[in-house]
């Protein structure tokens, strides 16, 4: 087992798959203790049920809001970024004197993260277009680059997830495409280092946590 597989608390351990990005989770234990408690604790407490599953919408579905209904009395908040670039042009031998100052306006505009503590942030993906995975993990980069977060955690779901929606039959079986935001799509973009280093703990939801799927199958 890899030692970082350890700091991984029973209670959750079997109810997600991890995958720890640029030491995310020494990082998250060691650095910020109560905000990783708070993480836990709502991975913890976070189930979905079948008719989440089966509902229509993406990732405006009542699996995001279950999530959001646990963060937001913790002080988890959204947060968008931006800022204007401050350009010099500076001469003399010692480039002590500036020739030209001016700014660019905007620079950072836009990015956003729905969770937002400290320098953590957490975000969750359960079925969008895999290209919001680019618009997410550009998201982390820019924050981490900027010094406004340290590490970050990105939700959802496991590929494991699929033996439940071939079971629910064809309809939601492609409702939940290969083009959508699953852990297949999102590891090889953070493999391509989209994220820019920002550490990240990669958090994937398993049957595990359908609160009843096994009295699904027994019906």
């Amino acid at each position: 087992m890899e030692r970082w597989k350890q700091l991984i608390p029973d209670s959750i351990a079997g109810k997600y798959e991890f995958y720890n990005f640029n030491s995310a989770l020494e990082i998250l234990t060691q650095s910020y203790p109560d905000e990783f408690a708070e993480i836990v604790h709502t991975l913890e407490e976070f189930e979905i049920d079948v008719n989440d599953i089966v509902e229509k919408g993406g990732n405006e579905s009542n699996i995001p809001k279950k999530l959001n209904e646990l963060l937001r009395p913790l002080d988890w908040k959204e947060i968008e970024i931006s800022g204007d670039l401050i350009v010099r042009l500076l001469e003399g031998k010692k480039r002590k004197e500036i020739h030209k100052e001016f700014a660019l306006k905007e620079f950072i505009s836009g990015h956003k993260i729905d969770y937002v503590k400290g320098n953590v942030a957490i975000d969750m993906e359960w079925n969008s277009k895999d290209q919001t995975f680019d618009r997410d993990l550009y998201a982390f980069r820019t924050f981490y680059e900027c010094g406004v977060i340290t590490c970050g955690v990105i939700i959802t779901r496991s590929e494991s997830m699929n033996d439940i929606f071939s079971a629910l039959g064809g309809e939601v079986k492609k409702k939940y495409g290969a083009s959508t935001t699953w852990m297949g799509k999102l590891l090889p973009r953070i493999h391509a280092r989209r994220h820019g280093g920002c550490p990240l703990l990669v958090v994937g939801l398993t049957p595990g946590t359908v609160s009843d799927w096994k009295d699904e199958l027994s019906c």
